[in-house]
Parts: C-alpha cells; structure tokens; sequence
C-alpha cells in the first residue's frame, strides 16, 4: 500500500537537498561516459532515458523510508 503522502511534495530538509546534489552531480558524471563511449542508436536512447529515471528516483529515496513514508 502506498503511504498517503506518496503524490504530496515533500520539502526536503538541507541534509536532504545536499544528498540530492551530490547524487545528481554522480548521476550526471555518469551520464557524460556514457554519452561519450557508447554509439547512438536504440539501445542507447533506452539507457539514458532509464539512466535519468534511476536518477530521479534517488531523489525520492532520500525523502523516503523503504515503506514509502517521508524521512523527517
């Protein structure tokens, strides 16, 4: 079952918003060896679309305990 809050926007506390950085940069760096070593095409477009994905849902784990409710 999802946690009531789960379609809220929960404000992240400083420590959150310093993690969510420091994912995002980690995420990005990433992104850019993957742009630079793989060839376009099909496969590629898939990865990095699902790359940006992962990368968004690091941000709501860090607002969110494994059960869905919001870290505090």
């Amino acid at each position: 079952m999802l946690d009531k809050t789960t379609f809220e926007y929960l404000k992240p506390t400083e420590q959150q918003l310093a993690d969510m950085t420091e994912c995002r940069e980690a995420s990005a760096a990433y992104a850019k060896v993957l742009q630079r070593v793989l060839k376009d095409g099909p496969d590629k477009t898939y990865l990095m679309r699902k790359h940006r994905e992962v990368a968004m849902w690091a941000n709501v784990c860090v607002t969110r305990h494994a059960d869905g409710s919001p870290r505090e």
